[in-house]
């Protein structure tokens, strides 16, 4: 009896050993096939990219939400600007006109000026604050737009995947696979339905 066993735990040790041999060995277990030291997909599994910069450089719609993002900028810098010109200009009348006022009129002014500046510091942070929100926001509908295009696009191209190109992400590329001329002409034509 103790032989069968010894037999039998044997023969299951080398039947695991061979069913684990023929599981890892197969060549359709991932569907990849190996050609040297290069792995090609087999099937109909197929990537392409686009090149980020080319769709900021080149998308209508991204380039007029970074006019407007820029121009907003301009004019909060302008309102701050005018903002801290009127803080120094009051700090210098102060100082031209110390010796002449009374202990509490200076503790007065002191005050007014330090309620300036609070002001200032308080809007600079609501301003950025705000431009921060506003160009996420904004550069979230970019994302949108692209990606509901490339939805639509890819419905009869049949992509598995559709990359953003970024030179420190990306280390290969075939160019052959590369739809940035359709996908920024596509985004293009429908922004331009829209407008």
């Amino acid at each position: 009896m103790k032989n069968f066993t010894l037999g039998l735990n044997i023969f299951l040790v080398a039947a695991v050993a061979v069913l684990f041999y023929l599981h890892f060995s197969s060549p359709s277990a991932n569907n990849v096939s190996s050609v040297g030291t290069k792995a090609v997909p087999t099937g109909n599994f197929r990537i392409a990219y686009f090149e980020t910069d080319s769709i900021q450089n080149q998308f209508d719609y991204f380039k007029d939400i970074v006019g407007e993002l820029q121009a907003k900028d301009q004019a909060n810098a302008k309102v701050l600007g005018d903002m801290k010109s009127t803080f120094t200009t009051k700090y210098q009348e102060l100082q031209k006109s110390a010796s002449a006022l009374s202990q509490a009129e200076l503790a007065n002014k002191q005050q007014e000026l330090m309620q300036m500046e609070k002001a200032f510091q308080g809007k600079e942070k609501m301003m950025s604050d705000e431009m921060e929100d506003e160009k996420f926001r904004k550069m979230q509908d970019v994302k949108k737009k692209i990606e509901d295009y490339l939805k639509e696009y890819n419905k009869d191209k049949g992509y598995a995947f559709i990359l953003s190109s970024s030179t420190d992400l990306m280390y290969l590329k075939d160019s052959s696979y590369n739809i940035t001329p359709d996908v920024v002409k596509g985004l293009n034509a429908l922004y331009k339905k829209k407008k």
